[in-house]
């Protein structure tokens, strides 16, 4: 089983930036980390993920432009890094790790995300 911690949530102003983390106890069990977010009375939704064997990246279209996910596998953590946040990007943000197959659009999907985290709080205040 894998334990993810997520780090970096707080309080920012429109056009603040801020940087999300997720630790990973270990990477052998996933083939991909992603970032998915929860606002209130809306469905979780995907951010980004990354692989972590080669680095491969998929982004949601609302964040293509702002965000930027790395991974330091020798850390076994990914990081988010979060440009020009708008309040629209208010939400708890969640961590998973995926080891099921996915490609293109299907790496979206949050049913092929195994383990989560407890999520870290994103407010960005307009």
């Amino acid at each position: 089983q894998v334990q993810l911690v997520e780090s970096g949530g707080g309080l920012v102003q429109a056009g603040d930036s801020l940087r999300l983390s997720c630790a990973a106890s270990e990477r052998t069990s996933s083939t991909r980390i992603g970032w998915f977010r929860q606002a209130p009375g809306k469905e979780r939704e995907f951010v980004t993920a990354i692989r972590w064997a080669n680095g491969f990246t998929y982004y949601a279209d609302s964040v293509q432009a702002r965000f930027a996910i790395s991974r330091d596998t020798a850390k076994n953590t990914v990081t988010l890094q979060m440009n020009s946040l708008k309040p629209e990007d208010t939400a708890v943000y969640y961590c998973a790790s995926g080891a099921r197959y996915c490609s293109g659009y299907g790496c979206h999907v949050k049913e092929l995300y195994d383990y989560w985290g407890q999520g870290t709080q994103v407010t960005v205040s307009s």
